[in-house]
């Protein structure tokens, strides 16, 4: 699993699609972007919208972790912009299969993406830039602030046979989450 986290605009949707396209073995996109525009488009009120999003991302980690159950290879497409999320990923994943991925963009390379898309709120890409990669531990990072998707597909690419071991999400299971159990419920190898 090659697992793409950064903030929104920081161009993980346009890795994914490159990776899709260099790796040698068939893989499937998962975005939570995608999980989020197969909700119904009514409105949903304001006091019962974070239990909506939180079932939301729920649900995602646990479909990510099914496919990858049965031997898929799957990229991930994520924002971790809160600490149970990364919390939820670690206790569910294989930790020694997943390739954590950290994406960057310089705070004006995203304001000017946001500004483009015209379909994000304004400055969201900021209000999420510290609290995403706050975990600080990744096997390998990009910058598309000046790298294409291309360049950054291919560094990733490039990097999977070589991955580390113990990987990122080892560390960090070890360290957020203490030792595990030789069977933990929900985990997949």
């Amino acid at each position: 699993m090659v697992f793409l986290n950064g903030t929104s605009s920081a161009g993980k949707t346009s890795i994914a699609a490159e990776l899709l396209h260099v790796l040698d073995e068939p893989y499937f996109h998962l975005p939570v972007d995608a999980f989020h525009a197969m909700r119904t488009s009514k409105e949903v009120a304001p006091g019962e919208l974070e239990a909506v999003l939180k079932r939301t991302w729920l649900g995602f980690h646990r479909a990510v972790a099914g496919m990858a159950s049965v031997g898929n290879n799957i990229v991930v497409d994520h924002v971790l912009g809160e600490r149970w999320r990364l919390l939820d990923c670690l206790a569910l994943l294989e930790p020694r299969n997943v390739l954590f991925v950290g994406v960057h963009c310089s705070p004006e390379e995203l304001r000017r993406r946001e500004k483009a898309r015209g379909d994000r709120p304004p400055g969201l890409a900021a209000r999420q830039l510290d609290r995403v990669h706050a975990h600080g531990v990744y096997d390998i990072e990009c910058d598309t602030t000046t790298a294409s998707p291309r360049d950054c597909a291919e560094r990733i690419k490039d990097f999977l046979p070589r991955a580390p071991s113990p990987t990122a999400f080892e560390r960090l299971r070890r360290l957020l989450l203490g030792p595990a159990p030789r069977s933990r419920p929900g985990c997949f190898p």
